[in-house]
């Protein structure tokens, strides 16, 4: 009967490596959200605009930032760190984030900086980013997205 009393519990969460990955991802975009309204790590802060080519701030002096710029990567990284609580939630986001943000450079690429069109907005540092993000973000997915869960 004494040995009964002990008897633990060994389950534990398995969580696939692609969770991880999309977790991570979420994080990591929750924190360029905030830093971006950090003057300092955002440089110019005094003309950070709402939004539009105007926004002259620019996080770590080099991507070019607003509030709605900002606003969006918070989302994106609580949407990250939602749908990592699922392996194909995970997948999903990576894979479809990654996919956004290559439409995101390709309209980068192709609209006049200095339009109206940029209404994020996007500097020549952020296309490139964005690209680089995009095709990082859809390879996690699809490589990561194959292995099982570990405990």
């Amino acid at each position: 009967m004494a040995d009964n009393m002990h008897v633990r519990s060994t389950s534990t969460a398995t969580r696939a490596p692609v969770q991880a990955a999309a977790a991570a991802v979420g994080a990591v975009f929750l924190l360029v959200g905030v830093l971006g309204f950090i003057p300092g790590i955002t440089t110019g802060y005094d003309s950070l605009e709402a939004a539009g080519h105007e926004s002259h701030a620019k996080l770590l002096g080099i991507f070019q930032v607003s509030v709605l710029h900002n606003i969006v990567h918070l989302l994106f990284g609580a949407a990250g760190l939602a749908l990592a609580r699922t392996a194909s939630g995970a997948r999903t986001y990576l894979i479809g984030g990654g996919v956004v943000y290559l439409v995101l450079w390709l309209y980068g690429l192709v609209i006049d900086k200095s339009s109206q069109a940029n209404f994020v907005p996007l500097n020549t540092a952020d296309d490139w980013l964005h690209f680089v993000l995009g095709l990082g973000m859809i390879a996690l997915g699809v490589v990561l997205g194959k292995r099982p869960a570990t405990r």
